[in-house]
């Protein structure tokens, strides 16, 4: 009797003994009157405006290098393959046609992955350097919230306490999984594995024809690989490109020698013992199956909000169906001191979102007023020619019974296109039928993704398409092209097409 009544009490103090040696292993920070956890573009951008505006900011990050999936393995990696991926293939099959006469052009790929990582490595340490200006402390580590007013840092075997006034869940996303498809990043491969591979793949499929799939199986298409995507969907480009330009470019690719089974779903891949990868597929209109055979294949079916164990749960925070968290229109989930931004959250995933969520989540935490019109985020594809959409889609404008006009003029027509020898694509502007008013603009063409930025200026302050058609344009530049469609919107003409 007097054995079984010691257990309890000796596990009782060897569990407060353990307890004792963890609180005084685990380093306790000075309280910080905001602790954001994650670096990515919404919690960097957050961390440092916090900084500025006076609040004492601890930014934590799990990886080593500052900058989250966007500056280390993707937006920027991939900017940089695409843009220097297109080059190649100038120098390769388009500079003859201009009078430039190249004997030889070989592609160094190992080079260019350099000059990638370099570009990385410039920015991630830019931010370093960002926040030692601006007096923001950076501990690394995996953050999770202990407290409705604490976050614990654990890094291999140390451990850091930061007491927090609020704290900022800017922890972005993650690859999507394929059910019963396991990525190797070897010829299996997601996103990141397509930044970083050895050598061109004979032949690339691609599961996905959205912004990444068409993008990465662009820089691949340009390297040497016979590339085809496979596409749930009965369009490319994603959720929100408008219809006749997702035509157009679905036309343009094809063009350059991508290829697309559209209307198609992928129901298994497995590798075989030649080394390739056998892919099953099936109409998503009936069960009529094949297989294809590749290299490489890349699935990019999107991407999942990034939230496993930041403690959400044991503090009552929950997550919808889709994974992300629910906040109001202060960016505050279920415990108001704690607030989110960015992919975790609901709406696109897209950086320049979250930065924007992060500047106007902190101002708030200061009595601001937060707003943002998410009608008004710009959507970028960076292929060549490039897509750019704000605003809504025609086909969004039907389905919802609004009355519209639209311009549209091409690049064919546009002198600057003309002299660059490069005139794929056309701007399309919607205005709503009686005021006027912008309520979509849809780009393709070499240039598009910068100048989207001006629709996007003119739609935050309310202008009509007469508005931009009046504003005089600097020639011969592509944004004339802008100005001719919505000449086109509201009088009915451009002024120089036919």
């Amino acid at each position: 009797m007097a054995v079984s009544l010691c257990r309890p009490m000796l596990s009782r103090l060897s569990l407060c003994s353990l307890r004792a040696a963890w609180s005084s292993s685990a380093q306790r920070l000075d309280e910080a009157d905001l602790v954001v956890i994650g670096s990515g573009p919404g919690g960097y951008v957050a961390a440092i405006k916090a900084a500025q505006l006076g609040l004492k900011t601890v930014c934590v990050e799990k990886d080593t290098r500052l900058g989250g999936t966007c500056l280390n393995v993707g937006c920027i990696p991939s900017k940089a393959l695409l843009n220097n991926s297109h080059y190649y293939h100038m120098a390769k099959d388009d500079f003859a046609s201009r009078g430039i006469k190249v004997d030889s052009v070989e592609l160094d790929l190992n080079q260019m992955m350099k000059q990638k990582d370099k570009a990385v490595q410039a920015l991630t340490s830019g931010i370093a350097a960002l926040f030692k200006a601006n007096k923001v402390s950076h501990v690394q580590g995996h953050g999770r919230i202990s407290g409705r007013n604490e976050v614990t840092v654990t890094n291999g075997d140390s451990t850091t306490v930061i007491p927090a006034r609020n704290i900022l869940i800017a922890t972005g996303s993650m690859v999507t999984p394929f059910p019963s498809i396991e990525i190797d990043e070897q010829q299996i491969i997601s996103s990141t594995g397509a930044l970083s591979l050895q050598k061109v793949p004979d032949h690339m499929i691609l599961i996905g024809a959205g912004v990444i799939g068409v993008e990465l199986g662009s820089v691949w298409k340009r390297l040497g690989a016979a590339v085809t995507a496979i596409e749930f969907l009965p369009h490319i480009g994603g959720v929100g490109i408008d219809m006749e330009i997702s035509k157009l470019f679905q036309r343009v690719l094809q063009k350059q020698g991508m290829k697309f089974k559209l209307n198609t779903m992928v129901t298994g891949a497995s590798k075989t013992d030649d080394g390739k990868v056998c892919v099953t597929l099936k109409s998503s209109k009936g069960d009529q199956q094949e297989t294809m055979e590749c290299d490489t294949l890349l699935v990019c079916i999107g991407r999942k909000p990034y939230t496993e164990g930041l403690g959400l749960e044991q503090h009552g925070i929950s997550v919808d169906k889709r994974g992300c968290i629910p906040v109001n229109e202060r960016f505050q989930t279920s415990v108001d001191s704690v607030y989110a931004i960015g992919d975790c959250i609901a709406g696109p995933m897209l950086a320049h979102k979250a930065e924007d969520e992060g500047i106007i989540c902190v101002e708030g935490m200061l009595g601001g007023t937060p707003h943002i019109d998410y009608n008004n985020v710009p959507s970028v594809i960076y292929t060549h020619p490039e897509v750019a959409w704000v605003g809504r889609s025609e086909e969004y404008l039907k389905e919802q019974g609004i009355e519209y006009r639209v311009g549209k003029f091409p690049f064919s027509a546009n002198s600057r296109a003309k002299t660059n020898a490069d005139t794929d694509g056309m701007v399309k502007v919607l205005s709503e039928k009686t005021s006027d008013k912008l309520l979509g603009v849809h780009i393709m063409g070499a240039t598009a993704g910068e100048l989207i930025n001006e629709a996007v200026l003119a739609m935050e302050y309310g202008a009509s398409s007469e508005d931009i058609a009046r504003v005089c344009h600097a020639h011969p530049t592509t944004a004339e092209a802008l100005r001719d469609a919505c000449w086109a919107a509201y009088s009915g003409r451009a002024i120089n097409n036919y």
